[in-house]
């Protein structure tokens, strides 16, 4: 898929990292909906990334509606919601592809990695889910900390797995997109790692008093990345 523009429905797009994700998507100039239950709880959302970023391409709507519409349905929901939402929007999400961004972290102990039975809750989605849905895993590890500083540049590279491989292009180039650098980690029972790894970052941030420790991936080049 080119980098020309698309538009994105964010599910779950009100909390940190799905509008940090929306604002920079948004700044690119893509289309962005900020998927909700209810449309109205997302307008505050909308109206904040709309200032933000100068320009008017952020928009609020139900999440059945904003997934019909959309090229890419991005997951932002906490892990304890993750398989309820997309159990409500599976028949809308056939023929789409995908982007999960859930990590299975179980509060309280979210610096401890606790992977669910099935070892990948991204892989679990793509099995409710089925062939008809391209699932993706990735952004897991990208902090929002910084996210809507749209001048910042973000040290980590997005870890990017599916089964599919040109729905590994699309997360790629959404990464770009967002001044990000995705890396081809694979198929998605590989989607193990990053979900993981959160944790190890949680912990990291916590044990050096700092916010957004992230993750790169050393001896690839930028231009190799994008092959």
């Amino acid at each position: 898929m080119s980098s020309d523009k698309k538009t994105i429905c964010i599910v779950g797009g009100t909390g940190a990292e799905g509008s940090g994700l929306a604002a920079r998507w948004a700044a690119h100039g893509h289309r962005v909906i900020i998927g909700s239950r209810d449309a109205s709880k997302a307008q505050s959302t909308v109206d904040a990334l709309n200032a933000l970023t100068g320009k008017n391409n952020v928009e609020g709507m139900e999440s059945r509606a904003g997934v019909a519409q959309a090229d890419i349905v991005v997951l932002t929901v906490p892990f304890s919601a993750q398989r309820s939402t997309v159990e409500g929007l599976k028949d809308a999400l056939a023929g789409k592809v995908l982007i999960d961004v859930t990590v299975p972290l179980v509060p309280p102990k979210v610096s401890t990695v606790q992977l669910p039975e099935s070892d990948s809750c991204v892989v679990a989605i793509q099995k409710l889910l089925g062939e008809q849905t391209k699932v993706v895993s990735a952004f897991q590890n990208v902090s929002a900390h910084k996210l809507k500083d749209l001048n910042y540049q973000i040290e980590c590279d997005v870890l990017v797995a599916s089964d599919d491989v040109e729905a590994r292009q699309v997360a790629m180039m959404l990464a770009r997109d967002a001044g990000l650098r995705g890396v081809d980690a694979g198929v998605l029972a590989n989607s193990v790692v990053a979900e993981s790894f959160t944790s190890v970052l949680i912990w990291i941030n916590r044990k050096y008093k700092i916010p957004d420790a992230g993750i790169r991936i050393t001896g690839l080049s930028s231009e190799e990345a994008k092959a």
